[in-house]
């Protein structure tokens, strides 16, 4: 009796725990039909849909007057889709031909068990098709874009380019990338279990947005007229690099920006220099790609040399500390503390005012009237001026100015700085400082960007750029351009002067560090016209071989430049 009623409960424990059991389940199944349904729906979609990415077309960049400056060009992306190949060698065989790769690595591919395998990508169009008409199982050729550059090398260093996945990597393709770069789109296909593509089925396509149109200040005419001047005499001085500044000194807007030589941009990654990739190790060829694509303009700064007596004027004139009236004595050097610090005119220029001063260039004209201003004075212009602070380029990689700190400018090194060496800055800041100083007073930012254009032609976005007034007075700035009016027309840029325009400019050669090695850097500034500036330009001059003064060699660049450039923009002869 015992037995039985302990066999009963026993029974009934295990049917309790079955009933548990049981209604557990009956619960899960419940809550994952109901509840989390569309999570797993999910899933089983994610299994059964097989998902390629299309590129979207990559906005253009257009220059100010609408010339396409980068655009696109469809391109294919090979791939195989392992579960749907039926003649693995065939498939290998008929890719390694036409796509000129090695058969072992496409074979290898092609047998490796995935959802799918990219063979090769940018492959031109009229490969994909032949590939398409072959009609092989498990092959898919899938259009895309890939930059395109009709220009090739023009203005390559401000441009930039894109990598493989099309975003920007240098210039203003990176810059401006977020406005470039489009959407992507999706091509979704139904498969079976084993991965085999439904018939009856129809793609699903998620289509591309494509980018906005980025409209530059370049103008791609004087853009390609610097770059001929630019390249011409980098042949004919055997220079290392020269590059070339044009902007409008009233708004900051670049109309040219050169750095010759330039590199081809549809093919970025091949050295102009002559080297044979396969002689450098993988560090080296890399630092030989980044030094090919700097920008000179704002990515390397450089002593300025002479040029920089415009900024040394404009600041102990708005002191006070000089009157064009003044006289000074030029023996061919002055003695600074235990320096000899030497014009570039050995003899000496005898008696001269302050105007013939800045005529000849001469260095102790300017040594003197820097200890007038003092080094604490001296330092504050600088700041004043914007010089200690990064111009805001729209570019990637602006190098900031190299400067003594301010306890540390003793004498020797005011003399110096007074005449633009023992500091250095870049090109871009050299003409931006120049265009304020002679607009009236106002400090502009230099850019390229104008506006962002639609599919239909509308403007998105316009682009506005800080401006500062009240840098120098508009008494100074007047002084300033009569001053370098005077240096071209009767002084050391006379060879800048072009008959029937006013134009004010400055020269300059500055030797660099160590100056043991000789090697110099020839430079002018000059702008038009000079009562009231519409354009500035400035050719750098990297060095030269034989003559390397800056008005010998570099004031004919600009003149030549300007005797093409202003009647185009046009600006008459008076």
């Amino acid at each position: 009796m015992k037995n039985k009623t302990y066999n009963k409960k026993k029974m009934l424990v295990v049917f309790l725990c079955a009933v548990v059991v049981i209604l557990g389940l009956i619960g899960r199944l419940i809550y994952l039909m109901i509840f989390d349904a569309e999570y797993y729906q999910e899933l089983a979609q994610d299994l059964h849909e097989r998902e390629r990415e299309i590129k979207a077309a990559r906005g253009e960049i257009v220059d100010r007057n609408g010339v396409v400056l980068a655009t696109n060009e469809t391109v294919c992306t090979i791939s195989v889709v392992h579960s749907q190949i039926e003649d693995a060698e065939l498939v290998a065989e008929v890719l390694a031909e036409e796509l000129e790769l090695d058969l072992a690595d496409v074979r290898e591919k092609v047998e490796k068990v995935s959802s799918m395998e990219k063979i090769k990508t940018n492959v031109d169009k009229e490969t994909g098709d032949r590939i398409r008409n072959y009609d092989l199982a498990g092959v898919k050729v899938d259009e895309d874009y890939k930059r395109y550059y009709p220009f090739d090398e023009l203005a390559s260093k401000v441009l930039g380019f894109t990598g493989g996945d099309n975003q920007g990597i240098i210039g203003l393709e990176v810059k401006y990338d977020e406005y470039l770069k489009g959407t992507n789109g999706t091509i979704l296909t139904v498969t079976d279990a084993r991965g085999i593509e439904l018939e009856g089925v129809a793609e699903d396509r998620i289509e591309p947005v494509a980018g906005e149109t980025l409209r530059i200040s370049l103008d791609y005419n004087i853009q390609a007229y610097c770059e001929q001047a630019a390249r011409k005499v980098l042949e004919e001085k055997q220079a290392d690099s020269v590059s070339v500044l044009l902007m409008n000194p009233q708004n900051g807007e670049i109309y040219a920006m050169v750095n010759v030589p330039e590199f081809n941009l549809n093919e970025p990654f091949e050295l102009n220099t002559g080297t044979h990739p396969e002689s450098l190790s993988d560090e080296e060829l890399q630092d030989e790609l980044n030094q090919m694509w700097r920008n000179g303009c704002i990515n390397d700064t450089y002593e300025p040399g002479s040029t920089f007596k415009i900024i040394t004027s404009c600041a102990c004139l708005e002191e006070g500390v000089v009157s064009l009236d003044d006289t000074f004595t030029c023996p061919g050097y002055r003695i600074v503390e235990d320096r000899k610090i030497r014009c570039h005119k050995t003899g000496g220029h005898g008696m001269e005012t302050f105007v013939q001063g800045l005529q000849n260039s001469c260095n102790p004209v300017f040594m003197d009237i820097g200890m007038r201003l003092g080094s604490d004075r001296f330092y504050d212009y600088f700041e004043q001026f914007g010089l200690l602070s990064l111009t805001n380029i729209d570019l990637p990689g602006e190098a900031g100015t190299i400067m003594h700190k301010k306890e540390d400018i003793g004498i020797v090194e005011l003399a110096t700085m007074t005449f633009g060496q023992s500091f250095q800055i870049t090109p871009i800041q050299m003409a931006t400082t120049v265009s304020s100083l002679v607009n009236g007073g106002n400090r502009v930012t230099p850019h390229l960007g104008m506006e962002v254009i639609d599919a239909n032609g509308e403007t998105i976005e316009e682009f506005e750029y800080e401006s500062r007034s009240g840098i120098v007075s508009e008494e100074t700035s007047e002084t300033m351009r009569m001053l370098l009016k005077s240096v071209v027309e009767e002084g050391s840029g006379k060879n800048g002067y072009i008959e029937g325009y006013s134009i004010g400019g400055k020269t300059a050669t500055s030797q660099t560090l160590p100056r043991s090695a000789n090697k110099y850097i020839a430079s002018f500034i000059g702008f038009a016209p000079a009562e009231d500036p519409q354009i500035l330009g400035m050719v750098v001059i990297h060095d030269p071989q034989g003559v390397y003064y800056g008005g010998t060699i570099a004031a004919p660049v600009l003149r030549e430049i300007y005797d093409n450039v202003l009647p185009y923009l046009g600006i008459e002869k008076s």
